[in-house]
């Protein structure tokens, strides 16, 4: 990628997206010659064109994959064996996926040019902004980033996930002094290995600066959430910190001690008294706005199953403060940005760049109705792909990307629904992701579908001052018939604990939990419902309520697994069985659905 690309800053930014849009035909034509022509020498792709860089003959004969196609080839590759396998490039790193939206971690060839798109799209997202939100340079941003410790390949390749890659590339180390990026964290404390000292330092750094901060974030909703957990927790010690000008004990990595010790200069008793005022209230509710006065929005993922962590957002920020997802990416590519930031968290559609890879899809169904038709390993025909700029308003598909490190016609495995187009650029919702399933029978519940029915029955709850913290789900097929099993942590508004008492063995809590089951079925699809009512091939859903910080225990299970902090997302469906046992030994009381779903032939 051109170098100059990433120098791109406001209205030069806003014209390249625009020069880029306009042509995204010729563009992603030409990216698809690029990477053919740089890559058709590759074991891989010599396998299937025989030496060819002729874009029909690619079309007709590379096969659309998932992981399980490509799995050997970096096996090989990680063993020792050539990059040439299927790259002309040398592999620098494999990012490792999160591990929680596929059931098993994915290692995904990254090359040294990789760096550079990513960093070409991290450098529109603050021209975009400024187009909604001014004066961004006037102050600073409490993001909460993290890395992970990278694992070593035999062959001494390193493998860590995309966001440690890019936080430890010198494009983020040694990026430019720039006032719409001026970060309340020491990149010492985003680069500590210990995430528990890591958000230490980074939450002190964010209350020092607290007159200061004009925008909140973390990557996914759900880290920021933890972070105000963990504020919850620690707020005495940080208001100690603050007040005394010395550095809690607790932390001892050097780099911090060192870049905090620069802030911590003297004693600040009137900066801790203020923070102490607001944590010390009875409810948390808007306490993002009273400890960061200045914040103008948060940044984070909210789509798709973070869906579910709007409310809490809200309810800390006591709605005043706009969610903003900005961009869609994946550890296999960067996809594109969102033009329009300030949006309905729930109408985010994202511009996809054409020159971050070259993009293709599958149809799910047709006029604008959305089937499942193609199953995550069934083997899809060449001919039934669409290019980017042949995708049509309303309809819904599944993302397949070509990229110059070595995947080919990959599955991404996001279901993408059209809402618009930006010149010649389509516009893309995120519905979810498709390999996230419960099923027992013929039923087959998608992400999409149990969000949105249990967005219905949590309503049930309001009633009572509770809301529904966090959830996932499991099929349990121990018996005969098998049935769906929804683990809840539940809470009370206006307290900043997760549960304050609430009373299981109250009969009206205990009857309405029973309502929520059924509320839940009631909302599933008609071959769920029909599985209940008629075949009777899958018994009565079950919620089973958790303890109190049953999923920070679950979240700590998945990083000490080798997750990553800022790319965990609370898996919508366990398969682990350690996962499986720690729910389970969480377990206050159960509840089931007294009677089957209105299903009608």
């Amino acid at each position: 990628m051109d170098g100059k690309k990433l120098e791109y800053k406001g209205e030069e930014a806003l014209k390249e997206i625009e020069r880029l849009t306009a042509k995204a035909d010729e563009v992603q034509k030409n990216i698809l010659k690029e990477i053919l022509s740089r890559n058709s020498e590759t074991e891989y792709l010599i396998k299937y064109m025989k030496g060819s860089k002729n874009v029909l003959e690619f079309k007709r004969g590379v096969p659309v994959i998932t992981y399980k196609a490509i799995r050997p080839y970096i096996q090989r590759i990680v063993n020792g064996e050539d990059s040439s396998l299927i790259t002309g490039h040398s592999i620098t790193e494999m990012l490792s996926s999160s591990g929680t939206s596929a059931g098993e971690p994915k290692l995904m060839p990254s090359i040294a040019e990789d760096l550079d798109r990513r960093t070409f799209l991290y450098n529109l997202i603050m021209p975009v902004m400024n187009q909604y939100v001014p004066g961004l340079d006037e102050g600073k941003a409490m993001y909460l980033y993290f890395i992970k410790a990278e694992m070593s390949t035999p062959c001494g390749i390193p493998a860590r996930p995309v966001l440690t890659s890019y936080y430890k590339s010198k494009h983020f180390k040694c990026r430019a002094k720039d006032p719409f990026n001026d970060y309340t964290s020491p990149d010492q404390a985003i680069l500590c290995n210990d995430s528990n000292q890591s958000m230490y330092c980074q939450m002190l750094a964010g209350l020092i600066h607290r007159h200061k901060v004009l925008r909140l974030g973390a990557v996914f909703a759900s880290a920021f959430l933890r972070a105000i957990t963990f504020l919850e927790r620690n707020w005495v010690r940080l208001c100690n910190d603050i007040r005394t000008g010395h550095l809690d004990s607790m932390i001892t990595d050097p780099e911090c001690r060192s870049c905090m010790s620069t802030m911590l200069l003297s004693p600040d008793p009137c900066l801790a008294n203020e923070i102490e005022d607001i944590c010390s209230c009875v409810t948390w509710k808007g306490i993002l706005c009273q400890l960061w006065p200045r914040a103008k929005y948060i940044e984070a993922v909210v789509t798709g199953s973070m869906a579910q962590y709007i409310p809490a957002l809200e309810f800390y920020s006591d709605g005043k403060l706009p969610l903003v997802s900005i961009m869609y990416a994946s550890s296999e590519c960067f996809f594109g940005v969102n033009l329009k930031p300030l949006c309905d968290p729930a109408d985010a559609a994202f511009t996809l760049m054409p020159n971050m890879g070259y993009f293709e899809f599958i149809p799910l169904g047709e006029n604008g109705t959305m089937l499942m038709n193609v199953s995550e390993e069934e083997e899809v025909s060449n001919d039934k792909l669409v290019d980017l700029v042949q995708v049509r308003l309303g309809c819904y598909y599944e993302l397949v990307v070509t990229t110059f490190a070595g995947l080919y016609r990959y599955r991404i495995g996001d279901v993408l629904q059209v809402t618009g187009f930006h010149n010649k650029a389509p516009q893309f919702r995120f519905i979810c992701r498709r390999n996230v399933l419960l099923s027992i029978d013929n039923d087959k519940t998608n992400e999409e579908d149990l969000h949105k029915s249990i967005t219905v029955a949590k309503k049930l709850l309001e009633p009572y001052n509770a809301l529904l913290v966090e959830y996932t789900s499991y099929p349990d097929t121990s018996t005969v018939p098998g049935h769906y099993v929804l683990y809840w942590e539940i809470g009370l508004h206006g307290s900043s604990k997760a549960d304050l008492g609430f009373a299981i063995n109250d009969y009206n809590i205990n009857k309405v939990l029973k309502e929520c089951c059924i509320a839940v079925e009631e909302e599933l699809d008609y071959i769920y419902r029909r599985c209940r009512a008629y075949d009777k091939s899958v018994g009565p859903l079950e919620i089973r309520v958790v303890e109190a910080g049953t999923f920070e225990e679950l979240m700590d299970l998945f990083i000490n697994q080798g997750a990553s902090i800022n790319q965990y997302k609370t898996p919508r469906c366990i398969k682990s069985k350690a996962a499986l046992k720690l729910l389970n030994s969480h377990v206050k009381a159960s509840f089931f659905s007294a009677r089957d779903p209105k299903w009608v032939p």
